[in-house]
């Protein structure tokens, strides 16, 4: 089924919630709006418009209304259809992926029409990273699953930051011969400092650049220095049919 899009401006209120209350607004006698002061005079089209903070358009605003109630049926279709089935294999690469990359747990039930516990369930279950939802959290220890756990990691392998909570791509190892080989760099033996392997990194970061003269450019990051242990494998993630090199 091909749902229509609306295409919408960033200063558009387009949200489930507020598409729900224009139209509890515009026909109050067929929906009763919680929180809102019962009346039995519907609103104006110009009134929807401005609380949807679009122009006044009544040809769009009736678009708008339409493609948000497709698309509402569609997905309590899909939901239906998928419920009580396990997840399978292109829906478990897709969730890994799509987490691994910096996608929320919400967008990604909503792709996959599933709930936010389906996801959360097959990321724990396959041993992919947590993420940290908010800064309060990034403040704390995160554990990596038992996969994820190593000490040895290969020249360009991508692996996870504990750090960061991002992805990131291995680039030396700081053993002694390797720092000897770099003038300018102090001689430090961190695997004695740090009671494991160093690395050398980089950082992938997802990046929004719409608005700016890159609009091609997708990602970027930064060089840093990671110890083993703040580093997870995740080549166990292949066998799901993931391919770490696009994430």
């Amino acid at each position: 089924m091909a749902i229509k899009r609306v295409k919408k401006k960033e200063y558009e209120n387009l949200t489930a919630k507020n598409i729900e209350k224009v139209k509890a607004l515009l026909n109050p006698s067929s929906t009763s709006l919680q929180g809102t002061e019962k009346t039995e005079k519907p609103i104006t089209k110009k009134e929807a418009c401005d609380i949807l903070n679009i122009s006044y358009n009544t040809t769009r605003l009736q678009k708008i209304i339409e493609e948000y109630d497709e698309r509402k049926e569609y997905t309590k279709k899909r939901k239906a259809g998928l419920r009580g089935r396990p997840a399978s294999d292109g829906e478990i690469a897709e969730a890994c992926s799509s987490f691994l990359g910096g996608d929320t747990i919400s967008d990604i039930s909503k792709r996959l029409f599933r709930s936010p516990s389906f996801v959360r369930s097959i990321l724990e279950r396959v041993g992919v990273p947590s993420r940290p939802s908010n800064k309060e959290e990034r403040l704390n220890t995160h554990y990596f699953p038992d996969e994820c756990v190593s000490e040895d990691f290969s020249l360009g392998e991508i692996a996870w930051s504990a750090q960061y909570h991002s992805t990131v791509v291995v680039k030396d190892c700081l053993t002694a011969e390797y720092i000897a080989s770099k003038k300018g760099m102090a001689h430090v033996d961190y695997e004695s400092k740090y009671g494991c392997p160093c690395y050398s990194i980089y950082v992938v970061q997802k990046i929004d650049s719409e608005d700016t003269y890159f609009s091609n450019v997708q990602t970027g990051g930064f060089s840093a220095y990671a110890p083993a242990y703040e580093l997870g494998k995740l080549t166990h993630l292949e066998k799901y049919g993931i391919n770490l090199e696009r994430i």
